[in-house]
């Protein structure tokens, strides 16, 4: 059966950053904003107000050569988005308050970021580089949503098979489809997790979704070797984490060489991604050769209900 989701992200797989700066100061915030009945949409807002804020300031900071001081508050401003962000889904765990809304929200405050960012710098830069920047940006881009919807869905699908939270990376290959601008934006990002769930494919999940509906007295065991197999992989993942995003372009554009994060946004961390998919293969492979070993300590138990099964692969 699911687990509830905890408060605070699963601590295994986290980063330190998250761990022990941006995820402790939003649970500080988290705790404030409960006892004060703010909404987790309110808090998105909030934070991609703070991004967008960022977006200006690194404007500012290229409009006229380029000055180190906005360059810092643009940082700053995205710290803060960052703090939010890990605030609003606290915040909906703490209080029940989920909404498919919500959801949607967040993954739009994460973008509206980062492209106010984007935009930003292009807007200084190309009257001085010519406007070949605002190609080079729109590569970073699409790069770049590629990079976090890989590093993602590494965090949902350790998520569902370890602890058994949130929906079956199964259920996640269907692609929503719908006429609101939420079902659009939703179903945009969901194609591109398939893309990257298809570089990756190895069919673990499928062998994991048939073990675990064929030995239910056997889950326990199951997810904590998967956990044990997959924490440190899904560290690695997060390179490609929103949080070094921010550090490197601060550390980038703080010397005056914002173009250099783009450049490496499209090879760098695209090299990065490829390796982690090869290596991600590879522990699948040993996972899947370890999983026929389990299969073979137990006989099947007696098919559950229809019903029951479900709770585990959808």
């Amino acid at each position: 059966m699911a687990q509830p989701d905890p408060v605070r992200r699963t601590s295994e797989i986290e980063e330190p950053t998250n761990l022990y700066v941006i995820h402790p100061a939003s649970a500080w915030l988290t705790r404030r904003f409960a006892r004060l009945g703010v909404s987790p949409n309110a808090v998105s807002l909030a934070g991609m107000a703070a991004g967008l804020l960022a977006g200006v300031a690194y404007h500012a900071g290229f409009l006229h050569g380029c000055d180190p001081r906005a360059v810092l508050v643009g940082f700053m401003l995205m710290v803060v988005w960052h703090v939010m962000d890990g605030a609003d889904g606290q915040l909906a765990r703490l209080t029940g308050r989920y909404s498919q809304t919500g959801k949607i929200l967040d993954g739009v405050c994460d973008y509206a970021t980062f492209a106010a960012v984007y935009v930003g710098l292009a807007l200084s830069l190309a009257p001085r580089h010519g406007g070949w920047v605002w190609a080079l940006v729109a590569v970073a881009g699409f790069c770049h949503a590629v990079q976090s919807a890989a590093y993602e869905r590494q965090r949902q699908d350790y998520n569902f098979w370890g602890w058994g939270r949130g929906a079956s990376p199964l259920a996640r290959n269907v692609v929503p489809s719908g006429r609101r601008a939420g079902d659009v934006l939703f179903g945009l990002y969901a194609r591109i997790e398939a893309l990257t769930t298809a570089l990756g494919e190895s069919g673990l999940n499928g062998r994991l979704a048939v073990m675990l509906a064929a030995h239910p007295d056997r889950a326990p065991d199951i997810r904590q070797r998967y956990r044990a197999a997959f924490a440190l992989q899904v560290r690695r993942w997060s390179v490609l984490s929103a949080n070094y995003r921010t550090l490197g372009l601060f550390l980038c554009a703080l010397p005056g060489r914002p173009l250099a994060y783009f450049a490496f946004e499209i090879v760098g961390f695209s090299v990065i991604l490829l390796g982690l998919l090869r290596r991600q293969r590879r522990c699948d492979a040993r996972f899947l050769a370890a999983l026929e070993g389990v299969a073979a300590e137990a006989p099947p138990a007696r098919p559950a209900p229809a019903r029951a099964l479900s709770v585990n692969v959808r």
